[in-house]
């Protein structure tokens, strides 16, 4: 079914564009190298070093709009299974291709929900401010269908690379009592499980965040929260005895069951406070992941959460987040 996308300056009744991509093919024969007349490496010449192959994957941009532009942050490489630094300091060749990627012109499908809901060219490219890392900011208009007009957190692939992800429902779905009911059950139990301090208000004035969302194959919903402790939800200094608490709980019936639990002590590992972003099957394996959104003492990088044998794991930190004092 088409699609018609709505440009957020003004709305639209007909399709703004079409952002199919069609695909040429050329053949190709392999043939093996010559006989060599050497059957061995020489013993006074060395044998040639090789190096890591480096293979390329589509680049996720996650964003956040403000009327109709918006502001993409390159994430990471997208390989199977797992998600690569980009630029990766083993690869110089990355930053080749980190031109030839963020170029202004490049066009990126956008999502939202675990859905396709968009498009955005880019028209201007600038390094990131305040994130872990020499990272790349992308900037656009963005089209959205019109059920997600009101989407704010996007995240993005190249166009080229996303054929296999058709445009889906979009519902953005608020939190209900369950749901908010069974985040601070997972945190009383957390809280002094991790020998942590106990929030003085109690563990509703200590959650920051709360976000519902609907994971794909998924029949009941989920639910993720920040609860911090001397601390904010922003790039700033903790105070002392600071912590940050990131939950996630899934529905099993009529109840939520804890999913993911990830404390962290800025006393032991620094501030590292996490917050969900979005999710997105972005690897095309049937199974969505999710983005992490973390704040340091002095910026900001990115967490990935991935299912692993039925069970939610950490599959992904920027380096700002191994862990320090006074790292971050």
């Amino acid at each position: 079914m088409r699609k018609h996308l709505l440009a957020i300056a003004v709305i639209l009744t007909v399709a703004t564009g079409c952002d199919n991509v069609a695909w040429g093919g050329i053949d190709v024969e392999l043939k093996p190298p010559p006989p060599s007349s050497r059957t061995a490496v020489d013993a006074d010449e060395p044998a040639g070093v090789v190096g890591p192959v480096n293979v390329a994957g589509p680049i996720l941009l996650a964003g956040t709009r403000t009327g109709a532009r918006a502001d993409f942050v390159i994430v990471g490489e997208v390989h199977p299974g797992v998600l690569r630094e980009f630029p990766h300091p083993a690869f110089p060749d990355d930053t080749t291709r980190l031109e030839e990627v963020t170029a202004p012109g490049s066009e990126w499908i956008l999502f939202s929900e675990g859905v396709r809901v968009g498009r955005m060219v880019a028209d201007a490219v600038r390094p990131a401010e305040g994130f872990c890392g020499a990272r790349t900011v992308l900037s656009g208009f963005v089209e959205l269908v019109p059920t997600a007009s009101g989407a704010e957190r996007l995240l993005a692939l190249p166009a080229e690379s996303s054929a296999q992800h058709p445009y889906g429902n979009y519902a953005a779905i608020a939190h209900d009592y369950d749901q908010r009911v069974a985040t601070l059950a997972v945190a009383n139990r957390a809280i002094p499980a991790n020998g942590a301090a106990w929030p003085p208000l109690g563990v509703l004035d200590a959650r920051d965040h709360i976000q519902a969302f609907q994971l794909i194959g998924s029949q009941g919903r989920s639910v993720a929260a920040t609860f911090l402790h001397q601390d904010e939800l922003t790039v700033a200094s903790p105070r002392q005895g600071a912590y940050s608490l990131f939950l996630m709980s899934q529905q099993v019936g009529a109840s939520y069951e804890e999913g993911y639990v990830w404390y962290r002590s800025v006393e032991s590992e620094g501030k590292g406070a996490p917050r969900y972003f979005d999710h997105l099957d972005w690897d095309g394996n049937g199974s969505d992941d999710i983005l992490l959104d973390v704040f340091g003492p002095n910026r900001r990088w990115f967490a990935v959460l991935s299912q692993r044998d039925g069970s939610w794991a950490r599959t992904f930190e920027d380096p700002c987040g191994s862990g320090s004092a006074t790292g971050g």
